[in-house]
């Protein structure tokens, strides 16, 4: 029996509206229509078949300027007409309307899906397009130094390939040009405020308590895009999660409810594969037992369920030139390895993979607290304070909302609260025994990073709770 597929189907008359599905056909994959077939691909025939024959080759020629195959078949003694579609390099309209089929469905593109398509059939993507007024001076050169140390540290580039000039650098990394032009994806990479090219280029995350209305602080995350994400994961893990604290013997171990380096490989994909020509940036939200992850992006077709991410594919990166920026640096996998990684930190935890949620407004990542942390979080077993720690500095999370509701900093609940005073703890203990300790050294001493310890210093600062004596080198911290 025959059947209809994505790009076959069947009609038992002819109507000019099925000039639509012609024209969707250009600008997919190609196809064939038959006229004088029912639904399950019987052929029923086809009336006035010769005056069909000569007037719709010319319909489609006029309305499209394109050339199809108009055939006349016989199929159990009815006529059936065949009309073959070949997909076209260039888009095409029909009347005005640009029309493409997906899947089993005909729809009318417009708006930046239609800016992607025109892109495409050009062979290039949207982070591929130059920005005639973007020099290399104006990009940020902490961002720049920032690739280049890891890219080196993690094996990707050598000494020798970094040693070079920015635009010899740029342009390796296939960031210009061949008019010398930067592209978007260096934009979004390296220039300090990619929002003034592209308003969505930002993090916003939110801490909610006992429902989606209950919002209790949050906080952005702006800047090169090549430096979102660690300060994002330390963001998140420093002031938005709480760290259920157990002994094994006099060993002290800290359990979250989602392992990090998989937390850190979602958010990742987010920034690399989320679409910039929207206007809507990353959106994370924190509650007590889970976490929500959303970009406004894209999978491939082929890659529409969880099941189909989480097995062997091949990698196909929304945004090519930024991908390629990230993986230099040896933030991302090459190969679809990265799902690996979220796979690997969720056993580790004995936790469930992440339920991803993909559709027409977006990808959505439920990462849902592992089975140790809620035993530990119903039992009330695991404490985040060492005896005596919680009353060492007091009122430390008082703050003064601001007046506006972006800025609007609350009291911290008790589940973020209870984290950073104890990450201030652990700093003040430092800075007692070490005034002259450097921020690389407070970091390996408290197991947190080198922004985590620049966010918590500056907490102390405002708190008044300690000051910085003399300069930044040869200077040291006093507790006051």
């Amino acid at each position: 029996m025959k059947t209809e597929t994505h790009n076959i189907e069947f009609k038992r008359t002819w109507k000019d509206e099925y000039l639509e599905w012609i024209c969707g056909y250009a600008n997919a994959a190609g196809g064939v229509l038959y006229i004088g077939r029912n639904d399950d691909g019987t052929a029923v025939g086809v009336a006035k078949v010769k005056s069909l024959m000569e007037s719709i080759p010319c319909k489609i020629t006029d309305t499209m300027g394109i050339i199809a195959d108009v055939n006349l078949r016989r199929e159990s003694g009815k006529d059936v007409i065949e009309i073959k579609v070949d997909k076209y390099p260039s888009l095409i309209s029909y009347h005005g309307k640009y029309f493409y089929r997906s899947g089993t469905t005909m729809r009318t593109i417009s708006g930046k899906e239609l800016d992607r398509l025109i892109l495409k059939q050009q062979g290039m993507t949207w982070d591929a397009v130059p920005l005639p007024k973007l020099k290399v001076k104006d990009l940020d050169p902490a961002a720049v130094k920032y690739f280049k140390d890891e890219a080196v540290r993690r094996g990707r580039l050598t000494r020798g390939e970094i040693n070079v000039s920015r635009e010899i650098l740029l342009d390796n990394l296939h960031l210009l040009n061949d008019d010398g032009a930067l592209t978007r994806a260096a934009m979004l990479a390296f220039h300090r405020d990619p929002e003034k090219w592209v308003t969505g280029a930002y993090v916003k995350i939110g801490y909610f308590e006992n429902s989606d209305s209950d919002l209790r602080y949050q906080d952005e995350v702006h800047g090169p895009l090549i430096l979102q994400a660690d300060k994002v994961v330390d963001l998140v893990y420093t002031k938005y999660l709480k760290a259920l604290i157990t002994y094994e013997g006099i060993h002290r171990v800290e359990q979250y409810m989602f392992h990090k380096d998989a937390f850190r490989e979602i958010v990742l994909n987010a920034i690399v594969h989320k679409d910039y020509s929207g206007c809507n940036p990353i959106q994370i939200s924190v509650y007590p037992d889970k976490i929500y992850i959303w970009n406004d992006g894209e999978f491939p077709p082929e890659l529409n369920t969880a099941a189909k991410l989480f097995g062997k594919h091949s990698s196909k990166p929304y945004n090519p030139g930024l991908a390629g920026v990230f993986f230099k640096a040896g933030l991302i996998e090459a190969w679809g390895r990265g799902f690996d990684k979220i796979i690997a930190g969720c056993k580790e935890y004995g936790g469930q993979r992440p339920n991803y949620k993909i559709s027409e407004s977006g990808v959505m990542v439920l990462c849902k607290a592992c089975p140790k942390y809620v035993e530990l979080q119903n039992s009330g077993a695991g404490t985040l304070e060492e005896t005596g720690r919680k009353n060492s500095v007091d009122g430390l999370m008082k703050t003064t909302p601001e007046t506006t509701p972006e800025t609007t900093l609350e009291i911290a609940p008790e589940t973020a609260q209870e984290k950073i005073r104890d990450s201030l703890c652990r700093i003040i203990a430092v800075i007692k025994s070490r005034p002259d300790a450097t921020m690389t050294e407070i970091a390996a001493a408290t197991g947190l990073s080198r922004d985590g310890v620049k966010w918590n210093l500056s907490k102390l600062k405002e708190l008044k709770k300690i000051r910085r004596i003399g300069y930044t080198k040869g200077g040291h911290w006093e507790v006051l």
